[in-house]
């Protein structure tokens, strides 16, 4: 436990010191005939274990508490500001620029090659030979056992994940229509195929999920047919068929005609 004595300089009497009221009188220490007159009252010595002498002014400021008190309130409700600014995180809002994300999927590393099929509402089509037109994107075209590959210091590592995407950036009001065709068909069984369009904005909504089963080579369903208004919101959906790779040939016929 650390002991102090204390000694006060009385003021008329120079060097000369006396005990505190109510303290153990001791003899002088050696340090004290060190010490010069300050001069004035209030001045409390110390003189610790170790032979040190030190003082303190015996003087109470109320300025000086009140002023670290408000410093006090102040970092405290800047730390408070700081949390009130950082946003709420909120997992059903979506930061993309899409508007609606269409996925295909079929099992995991299948042997089949399936493609997925977007036609928007001013015709314009979507799909492996063209990937990128109008507001749509393909992300990628699966081709099942054929590319799904990649090379990682020169060796081959296959890829399970059997997935194709399409982005749809902006909207265009009308029909959609999403169909999945079977280009090469390998298993010796039908090969489940699931389709998932999403909403994203203002939060993620799910407009259609459902799977479909692909048993022979060429083969073409329609998965979903969905309307758009004005405002980007889905008014109608509709699962009647429609091909979209007659679309494709009509359209290679007609441009074989024109030449």
């Amino acid at each position: 436990m650390s002991v102090c004595l204390q000694i006060v300089q009385e003021r008329g009497l120079p060097g000369g010191f006396r005990a505190g009221r109510g303290m153990i009188k001791m003899s002088p220490h050696p340090a004290l005939a060190r010490l010069r007159r300050v001069g004035g009252r209030g001045l409390i010595w110390k003189l610790g274990m170790e032979g040190s002498l030190y003082y303190r002014e015996d003087r109470f400021d109320p300025f000086t508490v009140v002023l670290f008190k408000a410093l006090q309130v102040l970092a405290f409700l800047f730390f408070i500001a700081l949390l009130a600014m950082k946003p709420a995180s909120d997992p059903g809002k979506v930061i993309k620029r899409a508007e609606f994300i269409i996925t295909m999927t079929w099992p995991d590393q299948h042997p089949d090659d399936v493609d997925l099929y977007v036609q928007d509402p001013a015709g314009k089509l979507v799909w492996y030979n063209q990937r990128d037109v109008g507001l749509m994107v393909l992300e990628r075209d699966d081709r099942g056992d054929t590319n799904d590959f990649a090379f990682v210091e020169s060796k081959k590592i296959p890829l399970p994940i059997r997935e194709e995407l399409v982005s749809i950036r902006g909207v265009m009001a009308g029909e959609y229509t999403v169909n999945v065709h079977l280009y090469h068909h390998i298993a010796t069984t039908p090969v489940p195929v699931s389709v998932k369009v999403e909403k994203l904005n203002p939060v993620v909504e799910i407009v259609d999920y459902k799977t479909l089963f692909l048993d022979h080579t060429d083969q073409e369903k329609t998965v979903v047919r969905f309307t758009l208004a004005e405002d980007g919101n889905v008014v109608r959906l509709s699962e009647a068929e429609k091909s979209l790779i007659d679309t494709i040939a009509w359209k290679k016929t007609f441009r074989n005609l024109r030449r």
